[in-house]
């Protein structure tokens, strides 16, 4: 059957609540939620018993399949109500031995997970699935390499094609332009230039400049004036495997007088009221543009960004000291340039990161620096000097 006759036949018997009408004994689906962004999604499904399933891919629109044994669908819809990457959630009966649910995504994704695993108690099953977004060229990839199959199976949910890792000898740098296209972020006194375009142009120049460094390689997360949600932002950088991550701010404050660079990394504590400001401001983002994150349920808050990463937090650390020791009498710093805050960007739990303000628009001297071409070029220097000096460190310890 042609993948287009597929697409027509899932959406058209598949339909809300719909019960299997003479299985024997069909698996009872008796609760279901939902938690994640527009970066990552978790479904999780809980079963009175192990099922077997298989995942398929459909485009225009992109669909995630999930065909089912027969099942009795026994949960409210609302607990199932379409998040994050989805935009339409159905489930129902296909005929009396198999039923089927269909996840409508609002950009291309794929399964990272699908699995089933005993609950705690050990009396029932859950079918835990995660989606995550992902290029539309290797969706249109594994849409064309898939299969529909009895072999498709939990254990082989697709061919998925993923990130082609860097060679091991190559540094990979994320550089995160902050906002961008609705997220403005912070405006110059001449109520012109914005902090979008200030942080792009920052960006695109540190890229050329770690691109040209031989052993090190840098991608922008934007490469134009469009908006990307925090969490896309940190997404990006995990797919493509990232060494570092550095988001680059310029940001306004209050206090008009204060003035110089600032590098920040996360803790679930602030380092000070200066910091906790800053952090809220910045994870105000999302919700300025109209996404924000949704509340996650402690059962399936996991699939969010882990704080707690020890070792990478301290290699975040490390990285912030070598900024500062590289700025160190040549770029301006506030008092106590080094503080951190809970900045949603920072959150990946493996790839070390900073958010460097390089300066502050609210100030005029350094809104005069910011909007400088030699300045730019100045900051930037010592800002690859110091990957440099991270990277040299990682390398002399085995990293």
């Amino acid at each position: 059957m042609a993948i287009a006759a597929l697409a027509v036949t899932a959406l058209s018997i598949v339909s809300p609540l719909g019960r299997a009408e003479a299985a024997a004994d069909p698996v009872l689906a008796y609760g279901a939620r939902i938690a994640g962004d527009d970066a990552r999604t978790r479904i999780v499904i809980d079963m009175d018993r192990e099922p077997a399933f298989s995942v398929h891919y459909l485009d225009n629109p992109v669909r995630v399949v999930v065909d089912l044994p027969a099942t009795a669908f026994g949960f409210p819809a609302a607990d199932l109500k379409p998040i994050g990457l989805f935009k339409d959630i159905r489930y129902g009966t296909m005929d009396q031995d198999s039923a089927r649910i269909v996840l409508t995504a609002t950009k291309p994704v794929k399964l990272v997970m699908a699995k089933v695993q005993a609950d705690e108690n050990g009396k029932g099953h859950r079918l835990v699935l995660d989606a995550e977004m992902l290029p539309a060229a290797q969706f249109a990839e594994l849409v064309k390499q898939q299969s529909w199959t009895n072999d498709d199976t939990a254990k082989d949910v697709g061919p998925v094609v993923p990130m082609e890792k860097p060679d091991s000898g190559i540094f990979l740098v994320a550089v995160d332009a902050g906002h961008g296209g609705i997220d403005t972020g912070a405006t110059a006194s001449d109520g012109v230039t914005q902090e979008k375009e200030i942080t792009l142009a920052y960006a695109k120049l540190l890229a050329d400049r770690l691109n040209a460094q031989p052993g090190i390689k840098a991608f922008l997360t934007r490469d134009k004036d469009e908006y990307l949600s925090l969490s896309q932002r940190v997404t990006i950088a995990r797919q493509n495997h990232a060494s570092l991550f550095i988001s680059l701010h310029a940001d306004t404050l209050k206090q008009k007088d204060i003035r110089g660079a600032t590098v920040y990394t996360i803790s679930d504590k602030a380092s000070d009221k200066l910091a906790s400001e800053v952090a809220d401001r910045e994870n105000n983002s999302d919700q300025l543009a109209g996404a924000e994150t949704q509340a996650q349920p402690a059962a399936v808050a996991d699939i969010l960004m882990d704080l707690t990463r020890r070792e990478t937090q301290a290699f975040s650390i490390s990285l912030a000291q070598d900024v500062l020791t590289s700025f160190n009498g040549q770029i301006a710093m506030i008092n106590n340039p080094h503080r951190h805050a809970g900045f949603r960007v920072l959150q990946a739990p493996d790839v070390p990161s900073i958010l460097l303000e390089l300066g502050f628009l609210s100030n005029k001297e350094d809104e005069k620096l910011l909007l400088d071409p030699d300045w730019r070029q100045k900051l930037v220097g010592q800002l690859t000097n110091a990957v440099k000096q991270y990277r040299a460190s990682i390398v002399a310890n085995g990293g």
